[in-house]
């Protein structure tokens, strides 16, 4: 007879309470969820709480849920889909023709989320011969069940009809679940009138608490389904709409810390809602015209197509084909276009209008003549050239820079310059898009992130006090000042002056990237090592504070030259940098992690990931020819699973194939990178040229 284990006990005993635990949570979850069904009661709850929100004149009192630039990048990938609404939103212009305006308007509703789900889905995620997962229902206040509006009109029920639902197909409840829930929209009649201007046109407070009341119903159904559902749905998008206008909002928050009184369930959903949740919303803009017909390129139907998007993609993960391939294409139609209109290469002012900064002797000198050395138009960045002097501005000084080379990282420019005041230290200069410009090039998106996103990333880490050498140092900041009076209105905008506000950003050190050194022949066994223990320097400062890179490639590590023969690296590129949770990464089909495909978000492991990707191609791993995120997934998990990735680091270093093997043990999970055993570890590993002495790698 096998002998009695006190470990085995408690091991055995400990999972059997937390099964009982687990269980008698979801128990009193289905049972609170079985009580929470009046939104009025909630409002209640929430009454103070709006009007203390109200009274601190917050503006706007809640964050939006999505940046323009990203609303941009999705805008191009839209550029070629097709969207058709057949049923027509009612307004007043159907009034007097229409017994049944509010059976119609559900009827257009659900038009609507189908065809942003159908068009969408066809877009980013399926193939030709792929059935659609989702449906399109309507809920009925009365019993909170669902049902499709054609079926709800000739059954009476339309006046109890108060939201739509993008809904999960499922075979075994046809009429649909809380879980199956994807999206919801709430239909009001009063939208867009109820929009307060002095709260940035946002929605009152009073229709929030529908959106609120429901959104909780549905991540509660969520957490208690037996079906499969990923555990990262902790977030549901909630539509406000009426006949013509529309807004988004978005509740994010962790279940575990609602508090389940079953006898004040309203009093425990409002305390989770004040302490424990993130809400975003956007403002009320227009969707339909007066014909009842979508506004599909315009930002209120656009942040409704994007919602749509993300909430697909929790279901559905990371789609086939990202948004930035989609949007990629925009320069070929544009391209296309100017063809089509016979444009030759135009200028904004015509001759006038070209720029040149030139550097004489000692003192900078900036001048203005009839030259195409610099060109400045609406589709194209400023392009500068060797000897230009550029003057920069902020709030406080005025410093002159001397452009001594043009460099190219394969898709944008940026400059190595030097100060007028400091020649001798070299710094980089990169050159942002005009912000006048209302329809940028998705060029001028990258320059967006390059130039204002990343000075804002280097901006916090100066903030937050990290000091390390292997992190970029923002020397400054700040605005071309162009020659000439600047006519720039009262209300603070630019002027009329092409050049006029644009960002420009000054970074030191200067160096190679690793691309420039591997096309050269000249990354070996040592320079990987190095190359890893400084890279993981810089991501373990930078992970003390909360941010992570989100962009490791070639192109965004420079090797720099400290004395006749010590070099470092520096990781530089944080222009998609995570600061917090609802930024997302780069996407790259070689370099990003493998969380960042499928989800679009990293986790704690994605930059050491990332990092190893980076090594192993660069050390002469075989580069596939990778297409879509499906193949790039595939990728990942044959040359993980076949030890591919270790066996070609094992042949430069022992210490890099136990790294790789360290990060694939990590790579999904929760858990954090140990640093400092890997830099130890490293740094035993590194020597200095031609001495044999261990060099110093302190940051």
């Amino acid at each position: 007879m096998e002998g009695f284990s006190p470990d085995r006990y408690s091991v055995e005993s400990a999972a059997k309470q937390s099964s009982i635990s687990s269980g008698g949570r979801n128990q009193d979850r289905k049972e609170f969820l079985r009580r929470f069904v009046d939104s009025e009661i909630l409002k209640a709850n929430l009454k103070d709480w709006f009007e203390d929100i109200a009274k601190r004149n917050m503006s706007p009192a809640f964050d939006v849920p999505f940046e323009l630039i990203d609303l941009q990048k999705f805008d191009y990938a839209l550029e070629g889909i097709q969207f058709q609404q057949l049923i027509r939103m009612p307004s007043a212009i159907y009034a007097s023709t229409s017994s049944n305006v509010e059976g119609n308007a559900y009827l257009a509703l659900e038009d609507f989320l189908h065809t942003s789900v159908n068009s969408l889905w066809e877009a980013f995620w399926g193939h030709e011969n792929d059935l659609m997962p989702f449906y399109v229902s309507s809920l009925y206040e009365g019993n909170m069940r669902f049902y499709q509006a054609e079926k709800a009109i000739a059954k009476g029920k339309v006046g109890g009809l108060c939201a739509s639902a993008i809904m999960l197909k499922n075979p075994r409840h046809p009429q649909g679940k809380w879980d199956d829930i994807v999206e919801l929209a709430l239909l009001r009649p009063d939208v867009g009138s109820l929009a307060s201007v002095e709260d940035d046109s946002k929605p009152r407070l009073s229709i929030m608490g529908d959106a609120l009341f429901l959104a909780l119903r549905v991540l509660l159904s969520r957490s208690i389904s037996r079906s499969n559902i990923p555990l990262s749905l902790n977030s549901v998008f909630v539509l406000l709409v009426d006949s013509q206008n529309g807004s988004v909002l978005i509740v994010e928050g962790d279940l575990n810390k609602l508090e389940v009184d079953l006898n004040n369930v309203y009093e425990s959903a409002a305390a989770w809602f004040k302490d424990h949740s993130q809400i975003a919303i956007s403002p009320v803009d227009r969707i339909w015209n007066k014909l009842g017909n979508a506004n599909w390129g315009d930002i209120a139907a656009l942040q409704v197509l994007y919602a749509t998007f993300h909430s697909i993609m929790q279901y559905a993960g990371m789609p086939k084909n990202t948004i930035e391939d989609l949007a990629a294409d925009h320069s070929s139609r544009l391209q296309t276009r100017r063809i089509e209109r016979q444009l030759g290469d135009t200028r904004v002012n015509g001759n006038n209008g070209l720029l040149r900064f030139q550097h004489r002797n000692a003192s900078p000198e900036i001048v203005e003549v009839q030259e195409e050395s610099i060109k400045v138009d609406s589709e194209k960045s400023v392009k500068l050239e060797v000897g230009n002097v550029l003057l920069v501005e902020d709030s406080s000084w005025q410093n002159g820079y001397r452009i001594n080379e043009v460099l190219n990282d394969g898709e944008i420019p940026f400059y190595i310059a030097s100060s007028v005041e400091d020649p001798g230290n070299a710094l980089f200069l990169y050159v942002g898009s005009h912000p006048s410009q209302l329809e940028p090039a998705w060029e001028d998106m990258k320059l967006w992130y390059q130039v204002q996103r990343q000075t804002k990333v280097l901006s916090v880490m100066r903030q937050k006090g990290l000091s390390n050498k292997y992190l970029p140092q923002l020397t400054a900041s700040g605005r071309i000042v162009h020659p000439g009076p600047c006519r720039k209105p009262s209300s603070g905008r630019n002027c009329d002056h092409p050049w006029c506000g644009t960002p420009v950003l000054v970074t030191s050190p200067v160096g190679r990237t690793v691309a420039d050194m591997v096309r050269a022949g000249q990354f070996g066994a040592d320079e990987a090592i190095r190359c890893c223990h400084d890279c993981l320097s810089a991501l373990s400062a930078s992970a003390s504070a909360g941010i992570r890179h989100g962009d490791i490639r070639p192109e965004n590590i420079i090797c720099v030259k400290s004395g006749l023969r010590q070099l470092y690296y520096v990781l530089v590129g944080w222009g998609h940098a995570i600061l917090e949770e609802r930024d997302r990464p780069a996407l790259n089909l070689h370099f990003s992690s493998t969380s960042a495909l499928q989800e679009g978000k990293l986790c704690p492991a994605s930059d050491a990931e990332s990092l190893v990707y980076m090594l192993y191609f660069s050390s002469g791993g075989d580069l596939p020819v990778l297409d879509s995120v499906e193949g790039a997934l595939e990728w990942r998990e044959t040359s993980w699973s076949r030890r591919l990735i270790q066996q070609k680091l094992g042949d430069i270093s022992a210490v890099l194939k136990a790294f790789a093997d360290y990060v694939d043990s990590l790579c999904g999970t929760p858990y954090p990178v140990d640093y400092e055993i890997w830099l130890r570890r490293l740094r035993r590993h590194i020597r200095e040229e031609g001495s044999g002495k261990e060099v110093d790698t302190s940051g």
